[in-house]
């Protein structure tokens, strides 16, 4: 079964701050009054680093199979939904970037600004929360398919918050198995057989869920959301 990319990441030292532009002291200012709060669960990083290690396992298996590349952007067209802890490592990662890169990172809000206005109007949810509705689960199947990623730079094809990225983008491309069988990128294994696509199967760990379920007990967080709300602040 192949997918297509509709179905699918302190305080500044005071010098500094007054030397940048106002706008990015202003994105500063937000990202620590929003996340500064939030901690991600002691066991994030481990998530993340099991996860990385399975592709890169996956990869080496697939060889040329998996054409994933920097600037292939067609995964990062079309929204999908995000939970909490996701939004919590994105919001992470803008903090992260406004230290090290606070133009980039005005940008990244600058985007996802944008992209909730233009997604707001036919929000399958809340858009003043920025949670989805599970009850328009089927509306949201058809809902911004053609609505690039805010962490995506236009310019360059790379995405700005590559390191904090959610867990789908993390899995997307490379086999990968859900209640509907054994799903591929559109792009990739083409030639491949069935059999030598299922040799190249990534597993999925069940630490993602246990660790979704600390973070909402600790944060009191919880529902689906969008890259763009996640980092719209």
């Amino acid at each position: 079964m192949f997918l297509t990319s509709e179905c699918h990441e302190k305080l500044l030292d005071f010098n500094i701050y007054l030397i940048i532009p106002s706008q990015l002291c202003r994105v500063d200012k937000i990202v620590r009054m929003k996340s500064e709060s939030i901690k991600l669960p002691f066991r994030d990083a481990q998530l993340v680093q099991i996860v990385d290690a399975a592709l890169a396992d996956t990869a080496r298996r697939s060889g040329d199979w998996l054409v994933c590349r920097p600037g292939c952007t067609q995964c990062c067209v079309g929204v999908f939904a995000i939970d909490q802890l996701d939004a919590a490592r994105l919001e992470q990662g803008l903090r992260e970037l406004t230290m090290s890169d606070p133009e980039r990172a005005a940008a990244v809000v600058e985007r996802a600004r944008q992209s909730v206005k233009r997604l707001s109007q036919d929000f399958p949810g809340d858009p003043a929360t920025g949670l989805l509705d599970p009850a328009q689960e089927e509306r949201f199947e058809d809902f911004a398919n053609d609505e690039p990623c805010a962490a995506l730079d236009p310019a360059t094809g790379h995405c700005d918050l590559y390191h904090s990225r959610p867990m789908t983008c993390r899995v997307f491309g490379p086999p990968v198995r859900s209640e509907e069988g054994l799903g591929v990128c559109e792009l990739c294994y083409h030639g491949a057989t069935e059999e030598q696509i299922a040799a190249c199967e990534m597993p999925v760990t069940d630490l993602g869920e246990e660790l979704l379920e600390e973070f909402e007990q600790s944060s009191g967080r919880r529902g689906q959301t969008l890259v763009a709300f996640a980092l719209a602040i």
